[in-house]
This record gives C-alpha cells, sequence and structure tokens, in this order.
C-alpha cells in the first residue's frame, strides 16, 4: 500500500488542508498526474508545488503535465532534507495513529490509514504543527493561520 499526499497553505496563510490518495501498488508518475489532476481541481489561484525528488515526482507524465500549467511554480526541496518537508511530518503523525494496530487485512489497514489522515486533515493545529516542525516556515509567517 503507497499513500500520495499534499499539505496545502492557504494564500493568506489562514488554513491548511492534506490531500490524498491511497494506492494498493507502489505509486508511479500515472498515479503522481491523476493526483495532480484532482488536486488542480480542488485548488484555485496559484500553486507552488514543493516536491522531494523522487524519481515519481520527474517522470515524463508529470512533466507533460505541469508544462501546460501555467498557474503552478515548481520548486525542490535539497537532496537527503526530509526535515524540510512538512509531509515528512504527516507520515509521522499518521504512523502514530496507526502505532499498535494489527488489522485483519489490506483493506481493514487501508481503512485505518484513510481514518488517521481524515483525523489529521480535520485538525488545523496538527496541520500546522507539520508546518512548523518543518522549519520550512518562520513561526511568524505561520501566525495568521486562524485555530477554527
Amino acid at each position: 500500500m503507497s499513500v500520495i499526499s499534499a499539505l496545502t497553505l492557504s494564500p493568506k496563510k489562514r488554513r491548511c488542508g492534506l490531500f490524498f490518495r491511497v494506492h494498493p501498488q507502489n505509486i508511479k508518475s500515472d498515479e503522481v498526474v491523476a493526483f495532480l489532476r484532482g488536486l488542480f481541481r480542488h485548488l484555485r489561484g496559484p500553486i507552488v508545488l514543493l516536491w522531494d525528488r523522487g524519481l515519481i515526482h520527474r517522470g515524463k507524465a508529470v512533466k507533460t503535465l505541469l508544462a501546460h500549467r501555467q498557474r503552478v511554480q515548481e520548486e525542490w526541496f535539497p537532496a537527503y532534507a526530509p526535515e524540510l518537508n512538512p509531509a515528512e511530518y504527516v507520515w509521522a503523525q499518521s504512523k502514530r495513529k496507526l502505532a499498535n494496530g494489527c488489522p485483519y487485512g489490506t483493506a481493514e489497514l487501508n481503512l485505518m490509514v484513510r481514518a488517521s489522515l481524515a483525523d489529521i486533515d480535520s485538525s488545523q493545529k496538527l496541520l500546522r504543527s507539520c508546518l512548523f516542525a518543518s522549519t520550512l516556515f518562520k513561526p511568524k509567517e505561520l501566525r495568521s493561520i486562524n485555530y477554527a
């Protein structure tokens, strides 16, 4: 099972969001393209896409999709710098929620993973903590985010 996600921050830094998809197999460039298309339908305006340097993010299908999206600006995390990536902290939160779980099969594991990520998505505090932990943003930059 593999999961792809995007942690979002509104232009005025008031709301965070978490978009994700769970796949039964390893994610390849085609799944990244499908995920991005869905994400682009939900987000309006300019998008700054921050990625790690995974091969699936650099595939031909992804490059082709992004070449036609004028509102998307790509930025890359430095190599071997997971501490800068807020998504890594989402995974840490999810793993905490899943710790000591004992699913009876992949269907139950799928439900548990989805539930843990939905819990994170429903908490502005947890999402914000992932941004703070990453050191990508300075605390002053995120002060305007509402706690509602």
